[in-house]
């Protein structure tokens, strides 16, 4: 079991930065790819960002690329999500994700354990 505790979420203005933290609990933190999904009222969990085991790969949902950037710390079982730029359609509940495997994937049924998630609010 890999337990997940999201923290960083608030209400910022459009065009400011907020940074998301993923605490991770249990398992071998280094053995897990890692994964950022949003959910916005009234629709589906999207895809944000992943991060492969060791760090040295990650991808990006097209909507944050280049405004957004995942990162991971496996010595404080960490992982973040840096959030620059933010527009009002970035407003959903983050959530972070954890995948048994060192692959990164960008669709939510291959994770395995999720956190609660935190909210982010960017208004106009």
């Amino acid at each position: 079991q890999v337990q997940l505790v999201e923290s960083g979420g608030g209400l910022v203005q459009a065009g400011g930065s907020l940074r998301l933290s993923c605490a991770a609990s249990g398992r071998t933190f280094s053995n897990y790819a890692m994964g950022w999904f949003r959910q916005a009222p009234g629709k589906e969990r999207a895809f944000v960002a992943t991060i492969s085991w060791s760090g040295r790969s990650t991808y990006y949902a097209d909507s944050v690329k280049g405004r957004f950037t995942i990162s991971r710390d496996n010595a404080k079982n960490t992982v973040y999500l840096q959030m620059n730029s933010l527009k009002p359609e970035d407003t959903a509940a983050y959530y972070c994700a954890a995948a048994g495997t060192r692959n990164y994937y960008t669709v939510d049924y291959k994770y395995d354990y999720w956190g609660q998630g935190t909210q982010v609010t960017v208004s106009s």
